[in-house]
């Protein structure tokens, strides 16, 4: 079977927590107030510091870093994608997305809401 690699937009998921890291606290609270008022995020949140183990530049190293995880509708993505990696301090940051398979209506509704103007204004 042959894997492939597919835009979130396409799959079957509707909303999406995108990841990054950051080296610091300001910048993972600047890079969440870009997303979140320019309504490609609905929210975020920032957790830190952690230590993050990785390869970089085919070394072994660890370092100290702040998470930060933002909510979104997948047509969002892209955009969301390009805002981080325009405004992020490091050439090749992290930019990853997993699927909300489940939620309350509610909470899915106020992503929807949040980040799609069509949808309403978000203020629920």
């Amino acid at each position: 079977m042959t894997q492939t690699t597919s835009d979130p937009t396409t799959e079957r998921y509707e909303f999406l927590l995108v990841a990054t890291a950051t080296e610091t606290r300001e910048e993972a609270e600047s890079l969440a107030k870009l997303a979140v008022e320019g309504r490609f995020a609905a929210g975020a949140q920032i957790v830190g510091p952690i230590v993050s183990a990785f390869w970089h530049l085919d070394e072994f190293g660890t370092g100290e870093e702040w998470r930060l995880t933002l909510q979104t509708h997948a047509s969002r993505f892209s955009e969301l994608e390009q805002l981080l990696r325009e405004n992020h301090s490091w050439d090749k940051p992290e930019i990853s997305a997993v699927p909300i398979v489940a939620g309350s209506v509610d909470y899915l509704g106020w992503i929807r809401k949040s980040v799609m103007p069509e949808a309403g204004n978000g203020a629920s």
